[in-house]
């Protein structure tokens, strides 16, 4: 690899393969991750002096490795020594378990090692998710034990994504709408193959389109996509799964035909043709534009929720305002 790079850049070869002496190139493994570990620790030394005595909100995420082991990002907000509020990551932490009480001493542990006290803590925000967000046993609970101060807020753009969603499975018909959705995209990206097939018939359908003068071109427009599963917790995943599959409705029941006919085991054939009857039903044609309509109103509050420059009563406004739309979408729509 060394060598390659000295092929690009003269001042490589000169100053590590051709000057340097022979203990002294840094390429063992080892030695390069020490050198990594102090960039990192020189950095975290820079946000901990520009933190200094301030108070400041503690914001935690779980996510997994590429290893698979569970992990929190720890990422602290505070107003810096120029006024100025500022959100820095400060450190990454492996678990084995991800219960409020382990979470909690090990961001003690963190806190602790960058000279940080608890008792500064202004705010706590965490995802949903009940060992975050429980009241009596949850992480942010257990913090407040300790400081008072340190209040939990959810996103408010988490809230109504999940708070949506809740509300629409309670219709039966809506449920057993994203339940077939559900099913359907994961019979037809289940592998790299048919994920081909989707993309080469859509790119057909393209083509076919543009020739008789139904869709317009240019630049950035009808790029070939592929279809989005539907996540809980994901901020408008649910319109855009949507959105994808009416887009490439045409390539997908193409898709689900072939592999009806020509699926290499019986599961697979029966699981194929019952999708796409489903597809081809008018029921779930119908929800699946019904639906399109009433989140692409939600949506644009979800996004403008989002915003860091958003404040409390725009955001009462923009809520008014969605009801109203959604309310004259059942009236009128």
């Amino acid at each position: 690899m060394l060598e390659l790079l000295a092929s690009y850049n003269e001042q490589v070869g000169a100053l590590v393969l051709d000057n340097a002496p022979q203990n002294a190139k840094y390429t063992l493994h080892q030695i390069q991750k020490e050198i990594l570990h102090v960039f990192a620790r020189n950095v975290q030394s820079s946000i901990r002096h520009d933190i200094g005595d301030a108070r400041f909100c503690l914001i935690v995420d779980e996510a997994r490795d590429e290893s698979r082991r569970e992990q929190i990002a720890l990422v602290i907000r505070f107003v810096d020594r120029s006024g100025f509020i500022r959100e820095q990551f400060l450190d990454i932490v492996h678990v084995k378990d991800t219960t409020a009480s382990t979470l909690k001493k090990e961001i003690s542990f963190v806190l602790s090692h960058h000279n940080l006290d608890v008792q500064n803590i202004r705010g706590q925000r965490y995802d949903g998710a009940s060992n975050m967000r429980g009241e009596w046993n949850g992480l942010q609970a257990l913090f407040i034990n300790d400081c008072p101060y340190a209040y939990y807020v959810h996103c408010l753009a988490h809230q109504l994504q999940l708070a949506f969603i809740a509300a629409a499975r309670e219709i039966s018909d809506v449920h057993t709408f994203f339940q077939n959705l559900i099913f359907i995209i994961n019979i037809v990206i289940a592998s790299c193959k048919r994920n081909d097939e989707l993309r080469a018939f859509q790119v057909a359908t393209i083509e076919h389109l543009v020739d008789i003068g139904e869709i317009e071109t240019g630049k950035g427009i009808n790029q070939v996509g592929g279809l989005q599963r539907p996540g809980d917790s994901r901020w408008s995943s649910h319109f855009k799964s949507i959105c994808s599959l009416i887009k490439m409705y045409g390539a997908t029941c193409l898709v689900l035909e072939n592999i009806a006919l020509d699926g290499s085991t019986y599961s697979q054939r029966g699981d194929a043709a019952f999708s796409f009857k489903l597809l081809m039903s008018f029921d779930f044609a119908f929800i699946l534009h019904i639906m399109k309509n009433v989140m692409r109103i939600t949506d644009v509050l979800c996004q403008v929720l989002q915003q860091k420059s958003q404040d409390i009563l725009n955001a009462m406004h923009l809520v008014t305002t969605t009801k109203t739309l959604i309310q004259k979408l059942r009236d009128d729509g």
